[in-house]
């Protein structure tokens, strides 16, 4: 059988070595991504004759010339994600209700925003699927359902029990504070924006470049040492299996081999005379039984049945002696 548990701690330890592998290269591009103090100077950067793709490190207040205004909480933001779910009790099999959910309504709208620094603006393109982007929750309100006795009495026919409606705002709100790192492009008309490269990480955080590198560094450290670990812990589990087998084999075949001895021995003592070959089955049980059962070849016996050679007890087939625990 294969040691399936130390097999799996190797592969795990290869996967996270991997992992680690990953965050420690977005790490170092990180570092290496031109850091843009000042917008104004990502401007003159793509006029100047440069190296293409530019991936840049840049940071800036959230703005937009169209910003949504929320509904619930009246926050002026350039992406707003609306839900709605439906809250309830429905009557199991077992006779009980249990609280579910249903979603009613996923709403997402954006317009077009940009960072500003106060010397100069850059827009954002696809920051939603960038790594480290989050909305935060603005409003999250509950909303009862209406207590009438029909609509009541038809759900509870239908096994239900309706609670309400939980409604749920996240909003990127303007004047936040952001870090981008991403490719810097200009386009015919002169505007720059920054988007996800062709090869490389696409951060959008409200995390400084200078935060992101040392959490990027710690999980990189986090998952060497865990894939460490796991390795060290699969060898021991592989090896442990493995001498284990050889043992157990070795002890099988010093086994066998004592078994065959003492059978050769007895079928030899069978051809000698009845006087003879009662003297000698003593002795030779002695010194050549195994001490094992010969039955498992596992656990050493504790009774062995010898043939008396009365007529109420024939020989065994072979004139062999057997033993069970």
């Amino acid at each position: 059988m294969l040691p399936w548990g130390g097999l799996s701690c190797c592969l795990s330890a290869a996967a996270l070595y991997l992992l680690g592998r990953s965050s420690g290269r977005d790490a170092d591009i990180l570092k290496s991504a031109t850091r843009i103090n000042q917008l104004k100077e990502l401007a003159k950067l793509l006029d100047s004759e440069c190296i293409l793709p530019l991936v840049v490190a840049i940071s800036g207040r959230v703005s937009s010339e169209t910003p949504i205004t929320c509904e619930f909480t009246g926050l002026r933001g350039v992406v707003v994600e609306e839900t709605a779910e439906q809250h309830f009790l429905k009557h199991n099999d077992a006779g009980s209700w249990i609280q579910d959910s249903a979603l009613m309504l996923s709403m997402s709208k954006e317009v077009p925003w940009y960072l500003d620094d106060g010397t100069g603006r850059v827009h954002v393109v696809g920051a939603r699927g960038a790594t480290g982007f989050v909305l935060p929750v603005a409003s999250e309100v509950f909303e009862e359902s209406g207590r009438s006795l029909v609509r009541g009495t038809l759900d509870y026919l239908q096994g239900l029990k309706m609670l309400g409606v939980k409604r749920i705002e996240r909003v990127l709100p303007t004047g936040t504070s952001l870090s981008v790192v991403g490719e810097a492009v200009k386009d015919d008309i002169g505007t720059i924006r920054i988007q996800r490269p062709h090869k490389g990480p696409f951060y959008v955080s409200p995390k400084t470049i200078d935060q992101l590198i040392a959490n990027l560094g710690k999980w990189a450290r986090w998952y060497k040492y865990a894939s460490l670990g796991l390795t060290v812990f699969g060898v021991y589990l592989v090896a442990k299996h493995s001498v284990q087998y050889i043992l157990e084999r070795r002890r099988r075949w010093e086994l066998q081999r004592r078994v065959l001895a003492a059978a050769a021995k007895r079928s030899g003592e069978d051809n000698e005379g009845s006087n003879e070959k009662d003297d000698n089955v003593s002795d030779g049980s002695k010194r050549l039984m195994p001490d094992l059962c010969v039955i498992c070849l596992e656990h050493e016996y504790n009774a062995v049945f010898v043939p008396c050679g009365h007529m109420c007890c024939p020989p065994p087939p072979g004139g062999r002696t057997f033993a069970y625990e």
